[in-house]
């Protein structure tokens, strides 16, 4: 089996899960002079990185917005309010417990970064790629175009977006993710050698704790709506998601479980018609799982480094999230990708800080996806009785 194959074979999240380790491993060991080769490359990484970003946004948010506004009528309008009102309740709600939770169990770590910080590795040398537009300008020509895609019917606009959807999938495929997993050890490798990594990892091995109960705690409550909305008991209604759950946390994909997530749904005595229209749309917009992790992680990194992260700064971020995130499914690491946006041009996250975001999203990913599809079959039970004949 040769190199290629080999890398191949073998998972995203398991060749993150090496770079970290190989990071920690070896910064505590390498030379300087190698230390410099890997922040060089990390630094141009960065600096490409920053230039897809809103071509990530235009590629992938301008067709999902173009397909969703294909699907007319008030079926469309309640379930997308919903989902998105459950995604921005999730985030703010990882943000209210991160708030009362998350200072005492990083106490002591916010000053000794700080004193470290001062200490990072410069590369040998910088090359700048600065992106053609910024983010909210990409959102906003991905909106205009979408909407005119989806009530003008301009089929060539669409079939060119469509292309240049693939174009952005394919880099992020081909390019981005392959190289993830040596950006990612150069960052652990700098923050080993300046002696951050073990204070990192020390808080985000409490915090995953927290999310991990999040995540439980999300679901019970959008079942116990479910079930009150419906009149029905919502234990035995999350029971029978479970096939779905514990599908997508094998596959790591929402699209995936899109058959497991239909069928169990259906069993939960939701119409085919409803369940047949919300299930794979709440694959593309409904990210409760998603948003409550990527919160919780970026506002442990805002503690950490000492930035601002007041309610209002984080609703607006949550608030963008819940719509960047649309963009997300049937992509390669497709929902942080988005988030980078937000995460940079809002939060103020530096390359390091996205690329630590990365890793820990990554390395949790399927319990976020498992928590996306599980609440979908919640949203088609509520959809159900909205739209129930009296």
């Amino acid at each position: 089996m040769n190199c290629k194959k080999l890398l191949s074979s073998i998972g995203l999240l398991p060749r993150i899960l090496i770079a970290i380790v190989l990071g920690v491993v070896l910064g505590n060991c390498m030379s300087m002079a190698w230390i410099q080769v890997f922040t060089t490359f990390n630094s141009i990484f960065s600096q490409f990185l920053g230039f897809m970003i809103p071509l990530i946004i235009v590629g992938l948010v301008t067709p999902a917005i173009g397909d969703i506004g294909n699907k007319a009528g008030k079926l469309l309008l309640a379930t997308v309010a919903i989902a998105y009102f459950d995604t921005i309740l999730a985030g703010s709600l990882s943000y209210g417990v991160g708030e009362w939770l998350f200072p005492n169990m990083i106490e002591g770590q916010m000053a000794q970064t700080a004193t470290e910080k001062a200490a990072d590795i410069e590369p040998y040398f910088t090359l700048s790629i600065p992106p053609l537009f910024d983010v909210m300008s990409s959102l906003v020509l991905s909106f205009v175009v979408g909407l005119c895609i989806a009530h003008s019917h301009i089929d060539t606009l669409q079939r060119v977006c469509n292309d240049f959807k693939e174009v952005v999938a394919t880099s992020i495929r081909c390019v981005i993710i392959p190289l993830l997993p040596l950006y990612i050890f150069g960052i652990f490798l700098n923050m080993t050698y300046t002696g951050q990594a073990y204070h990192i990892l020390l808080v985000f091995a409490k915090i995953i704790i927290v999310i991990f109960a999040l995540h439980i705690f999300i679901l019970l409550y959008e079942f116990c709506i479910a079930g009150v909305i419906a009149k029905r008991n919502p234990f035995p209604l999350l029971v029978r998601m479970l096939p779905a759950y514990f599908t997508a946390l094998g596959t790591s994909s929402s699209a995936a479980t899109i058959p497991v997530t239909l069928k169990q749904t259906l069993l939960n005595k939701v119409r085919e018609q409803i369940a047949g229209f919300v299930v794979p749309l709440c694959a593309t917009i409904h990210m409760s799982g998603s948003a409550m992790k990527i919160t919780a992680c970026a506002l442990t990194i805002c503690m950490i480094e000492g930035m601002p992260h007041d309610p209002l700064l984080f609703l607006h971020f949550i608030l963008m999230l819940g719509i960047m995130m649309v963009a997300g499914p049937g992509v390669p690491g497709g929902a942080v990708m988005a988030a980078l946006a937000p995460l940079s041009s809002i939060l103020g996250f530096d390359a390091q800080q996205q690329a630590l975001m990365i890793a820990l999203y990554i390395a949790m990913d399927s319990f976020g996806t498992a928590c996306n599809v599980t609440g979908d079959g919640a949203i088609a039970i509520v959809v159900d009785k909205l739209f129930s004949k009296k």
